[in-house]
């Protein structure tokens, strides 16, 4: 006979969402108030630094810098910019055509996607800031230019938009994309971000390469069904790069490559970033994460077996949009583990996946339906919704997901609410993320 279930209660579940919201706020408030960067340490982790020393205020010197001119000639001539010949190389349709040249007096606070802040050395020599467009596409670019005092200036500031990019809190903007770069400059990235844009996406991708004791940002706006390649913006930051780093420093040997590689983040590790989650039309406040308390699951699952399976480590984290006007049962909640082989994760991601499809033979008032499998690499996963039936003419809804790769095991739940649903595709690609992100967690 099979058995009957009590889905959560929507008060408990309520009154934990709460508190992890205010908790999630404070975070929030905390990080808003300075500006930090995000920098590797040992074993894969990150840490929040202050960018160029000193005390932690948050000046406005800092972000509002008018880039006096100095007696350095060094790219004191906008002729080292990138024109309308050579942006060409980022789109081989229509032409291309420069629109504005600025230089530090004259830049805007925000030049790029994720910019924090007008300078990232506001001890810099220089900065320029040019901008195009296409006029049979549409398509839009920037190049960005900062030339700082030394070397090591210059890496700090490279660091410093590094993590802009990877805390990204421009509204409604997901990572899609990145990669690491090399034979472009000393070191680069390029990150591809997603934001909704009537029935397609906007796609901004975005280079960061250090040559010398220049950064150059170079980004490529465009709409499309698909996420744009690299190749484009990674051949079109070379030539720029080429026209600078004799003067700057930085000359790369080699060519040009671009090898997936996710961006470095300030979170716990082995826990996606906010700008790794779900973007929702009807939200257009950041997400945040705090700390979560590892539960049972919504009942298909039976998860807490997973102490049973004797994990050498687990731990959970939910996210949250503190400053959005939703209830208070919204969020992601997820659980990452580790195995101490690839055999025995897989054992606990294939008993949690039976359970699931096995759940409507065993939970009386549960309804599930299976939203598609993911394969990418070593993840593997599935994910479903589930509908409990508590009576009354009511019902709780999660979507469900688990994934294995390698010796990790994540789980995510997410509660179904009126008009803050995600389609499958982006739950699946949330899933995939996480279990990517599962590589640092230790």
């Amino acid at each position: 006979m099979a058995g009957s279930h009590r889905a959560p209660r929507g008060g408990s579940r309520a009154a934990a969402r709460e508190a992890r919201r205010q908790k999630a706020r404070k975070r929030n408030q905390t990080i808003a108030a300075g500006v930090a960067v995000v920098v590797l340490v040992g074993g894969g982790g990150v840490a929040a630094l202050n960018a160029f020393g000193g005390d932690n205020e948050p000046g406005s010197k800092a972000g509002t810098s008018d880039d006096k001119p100095t007696e350095s000639s060094l790219l004191a001539d906008a002729k080292v910019l990138l024109d309308g010949p050579t942006a060409k190389q980022l789109s081989a349709t229509g032409t291309w055509a420069v629109t504005k040249t600025a230089d530090g007096s004259s830049a805007p606070e925000q030049s790029f996607v994720c910019q924090s802040q007008r300078f990232a050395d506001p001890a810099g020599q220089r900065t320029w800031v040019r901008t195009f467009q296409n006029s049979t596409t549409k398509d839009t670019a920037v190049q960005y230019i900062e030339v700082s005092n030394d070397p090591t200036a210059a890496s700090k500031a490279y660091t410093t938009i590094v993590g802009w990019l990877s805390t990204c809190s421009t509204p409604q903007v997901r990572l899609t994309e990145s990669y690491a770069t090399t034979g472009v400059g000393d070191r680069g990235v390029i990150a591809v971000f997603g934001q909704p844009s009537g029935k397609k996406m906007k796609y901004r991708t975005i280079s960061v390469t250090l040559a010398g004791q220049a950064t150059m940002v170079l980004e490529h706006d465009s709409v499309s069904d698909t996420p744009p390649k690299p190749a484009p913006v990674l051949v079109a930051s070379s030539t720029g790069l080429r026209r600078i780093c004799a003067d700057t420093g930085g000359c790369a040997t080699g060519s040009p490559v671009a090898k997936e590689s996710l961006l470095p983040t300030s979170e716990p590790a082995g826990f996606m970033a906010p700008v790794d989650l779900p973007v929702l039309s009807d939200i257009t406040k950041p997400w945040v994460s705090t700390d979560a308390k590892t539960g049972a699951g919504t009942g298909c699952e039976k998860f807490d077996s997973l102490k049973k399976a004797k994990p050498l480590r687990y731990n959970s984290r939910t996210y949250l949009t503190p400053e959005a006007k939703v209830p208070t049962e919204f969020g992601l909640d997820e659980t990452v583990s580790s195995f101490a082989t690839n055999a025995a994760a897989g054992n606990f991601y294939t008993s949690i996946r039976k359970n699931v499809d096995t759940c409507e033979k065993n939970v009386s008032n549960a309804k599930v339906d299976s939203t598609g499998t993911v394969s990418s690499g070593l993840v593997k996963g599935k994910s479903w919704e589930a509908e409990y039936d508590t009576g009354g003419g009511k019902t709780f809804t999660f979507r469900i997901g688990i994934a294995s790769a390698g010796n990790r095991v994540v789980y995510l739940v997410y509660p179904v609410l009126k008009d803050l649903d995600i389609s499958d595709s982006a739950f699946n690609d949330t899933l995939v993320r996480a279990a990517e992100r599962s590589a640092t967690f230790k």
